[in-house]
């Protein structure tokens, strides 16, 4: 028997249908959690908290079951295996990766960029830790698993997770009218100001900058459009935030 036959003998098809099932239950309460904070339009959102549950899950079943191989069916060592950690490096790689994935996520304006790469390099680190275990069909599931997911919602979007960041510059000589005018269009649109700063001029002039979240349905060709249209405005810019 080769030990890659051994490996895949340590566990039946039950044990295995049973992993899957833990690593798809912890997608789905991923899922559940990262809808509600995409609903906030929290920067962390749907996929990203999928990725991590799922690591997170496919970790934990590495720890408690990837080192049967340190010891044959009978139960004894094999030999050079009795009284090591062999969890120590495994430990030492999800805390390292995890310095390496913060190294990616950096503040980008009123944006943060990077969270979900971070998570998937968190993830990639627990598919290797489940292969070099020799959780081989479990490494493949999650690969499988993760790769999918990434691959539908990048195409189909959901909640805040379908979000654009924009900026708003725009000038006004009745700042009442402004006002109540771009609260409804904000809340008719589902938008949300992260970001605003107010100020008038010798001249009576208000000057408005404005940082805007909105759904990627709402076209910044849509918001010039509706600003156009009221005769207080007297210059507009709008742009995709950076």
């Amino acid at each position: 028997m080769t030990f890659a036959e051994y490996m895949m003998s340590q566990f039946s098809l039950v044990q295995y249908a049973e992993f899957f099932a833990r690593i798809l239950i912890a997608c789905v309460c991923g899922a559940v959690i990262g809808f509600e904070r995409s609903m906030r339009f929290k920067e962390a959102g749907i996929r990203t908290h999928i990725i991590v549950c799922c690591a997170a899950a496919l970790m934990m079943i590495v720890s408690k079951y990837g080192f049967v191989d340190l010891a044959d069916p009978s139960g004894k060592y094999i030999t050079g295996t009795r009284d090591v950690d062999a969890a120590r490096i495994a430990a030492q790689v999800i805390s390292g990766v995890s310095f390496l994935g913060a190294g990616i996520i950096f503040r980008n304006g009123t944006s943060i960029r990077g969270l979900t790469t971070a998570a998937g390099i968190w993830a990639t680190s627990g598919i290797g830790l489940a292969v070099g275990a020799g959780l081989y069909v479990l490494g493949i599931f999650t690969t499988i698993v993760i790769g999918a997911l990434q691959v539908i919602m990048h195409k189909y979007t959901i909640s805040g997770d379908a979000v654009n960041i924009g900026q708003l510059h725009c000038k006004v000589d009745d700042s009442t009218n402004f006002t109540k005018m771009m609260n409804d269009f904000i809340d008719k649109n589902n938008m949300q100001i992260i970001q605003s700063k107010v100020a008038v001029g010798e001249d009576g002039i208000w000057t408005y900058d404005l940082t805007l979240r909105m759904n990627q349905k709402v076209k910044l060709s849509t918001l010039s459009e509706f600003l156009v249209s009221n005769d207080n405005i007297k210059e507009i810019r709008c742009e995709l935030g950076k």
